[in-house]
């Protein structure tokens, strides 16, 4: 053990942990913006719609993120009509690639979340919605989905700490995040050990820092539905007296 090494290697395995989490923002923000339309028709729209957007979730959640960065990475430049089109300046870039394959692989979970949540959403709150004369789409803006989003929550905490976890898979594509750069400090230093142990307690400080944050979220969106403090010394003086 050498813990000079990992104090030296520190400002590196940071730089690279700064490259990791614009690849993990990145693909939450691009990911989300894919999943929310496609949790909505995977519910509402005609058939064969359903269908396309079930194949999707099924092949992103049925194969490996690794095949599917080679995939995009070195697959899509095989395609004459891709490298002559005006997207082949970024599609060659491995960070594009990499944000790319990281939305739609997040995008597929996060639709299947939404989805199950929408669904949970109680009937009557649906119903009372369009009793007040609401269309679809609002009642889906202002009722459907912020309801299905405090109930997705939890389960989209474990997406976005897999997605953190998953994104040192850019290594495999020359990028140099928190897992390439400990990789290459380690080709360099011979000392597998002390680096990769930094990188995995950089990840776990991440995952916790993220963990307590959606913790506090869901505490506070929940609020509603815990009794105010007076309201409880009410009930508990009453089972006293009962008692």
């Amino acid at each position: 053990m050498n813990p000079s090494l990992m104090i030296e290697s520190l400002p590196a395995l940071l730089e690279g942990t700064w490259l990791s989490l614009q690849l993990l923002t990145a693909a939450l923000v691009l990911g989300m913006a894919l999943a929310v339309p496609m949790a909505i028709a995977r519910l509402e729209a005609p058939g064969p719609v359903r269908a396309a957007i079930a194949f999707y979730i099924s092949f992103f959640r049925g194969t490996p993120l690794l095949v599917q960065i080679f995939l995009v990475y070195y697959g899509l430049s095989q395609f004459d009509f891709v490298r002559e089109s005006a997207l082949w300046p970024f599609i060659r870039e491995p960070w594009f690639c990499a944000v790319l394959t990281f939305s739609l692989h997040t995008a597929a979970y996060t639709a299947n979340i939404l989805r199950g949540a929408i669904q949970a959403v109680p009937a009557g709150e649906i119903e009372a919605a369009h009793a007040c004369g609401m269309s679809g789409p609002l009642a889906y803006r202002v009722i459907i989905l912020p309801r299905a989003f405090r109930l997705a929550l939890p389960a989209y905490a474990n997406e976005i700490v897999s997605m953190l976890k998953a994104t040192s898979l850019a290594s495999t594509i020359t990028l140099m995040e928190l897992t390439g750069t400990a990789n290459t400090i380690v080709a360099r230093t011979f000392a597998p050990y002390e680096l990769f142990v930094t990188a995995a307690a950089i990840y776990l400080v991440i995952a916790a820092i993220l963990t307590a944050a959606l913790r506090a979220l869901e505490y506070r969106l929940a609020r509603h539905q815990r009794a105010p403090a007076s309201t409880t010394a009410v009930i508990a003086g009453e089972a006293h007296v009962q008692a």
